[in-house]
């Protein structure tokens, strides 16, 4: 009740889900290791290839949607941590994309690439992650 009231339900009837690149082997990830990836904080895979971390804008209904439900988190609070980190010159931003269907072609050839989609893509190249 307290989380619909505060607007982590709010995305009840709009799905989200993490992708990445066919290329990694990792399915299922915590909520946890999502935060990191996410907040650029974990940058190597557990088979050592770097990570992409693609996004959409910060106002766009997905990114909004998907930081609350998926991370747990305000868009706002994952913009403070990448501005913090790229103005710092401790880390840097995730690459932002214009829409699902750039991120959709971005992840399908970056390798080690993670985003994510309204639902999962029937596509080969891109692997649906699963986040506990």
């Amino acid at each position: 009740m307290l989380a619909a009231l505060i607007g982590f339900g709010s995305a009840g009837s709009s799905a989200q889900q993490v992708v990445a690149n066919a290329d990694v082997t990792d399915t299922d990830i915590s909520r946890n290791e999502a935060r990191l990836f996410f907040t650029m904080r974990l940058q190597y895979w557990p088979n050592k290839r770097p990570v992409t971390v693609f996004v959409l804008p910060d106002d766009h209904p997905l990114h909004i949607a998907f930081a609350k439900t998926i991370l747990g988190l305000f868009p706002y609070q994952l913009r403070r941590v990448w501005d913090r980190q790229l103005f710092s010159g401790t880390g840097q931003a995730p690459i932002t994309v214009a829409n699902e269907e750039e991120m959709l072609r971005r992840v399908a050839t970056t390798p080690g690439a993670i985003g994510y989609l309204q639902r999962p893509p029937r596509d080969t190249r891109i692997l649906p992650i699963r986040v506990r």
